[in-house]
């Protein structure tokens, strides 16, 4: 008898340029990590997360750290796309360093 398993992943994916082009300030980045948490409550924390960097121009590490740095706190899965402005790449590395995680990036 063959027994099949039916994986069904949840994926969400985050639009950063939604929160606007120009990501700076911990209060804005506190704002828009609330303003998300609803969204996020059925997503478990094996599931897969996406963040796209599509046309944010400037990314601040006070805001990432504020946005970014509970996500990885709760979700072992992310994957960032868009990452080849040059603020977005530094800050990510930044907070990986600083936090010991590892992004999934894809560009």
């Amino acid at each position: 008898m063959a027994v099949w398993l039916l994986l069904i992943f949840k994926l969400m994916k985050i639009l950063l340029n939604k929160f606007g082009t120009t990501l700076t300030s911990r209060q804005l980045g506190n704002e828009a990590y609330k303003a998300l948490l609803p969204t996020l409550k059925d997503l478990g924390a094996t599931e897969n997360l996406e963040i796209d960097f599509a046309g944010v121009n400037t990314f601040s590490p006070s805001w990432g750290d504020e946005f970014l740095t509970p996500l990885m706190n709760s979700y072992n899965h992310i994957k960032v796309f868009n990452t080849g402005n040059l603020s977005v790449h530094n800050t990510l590395k930044m907070l990986e360093r600083i936090n010991q995680y590892k992004f999934q990036i894809e560009d």
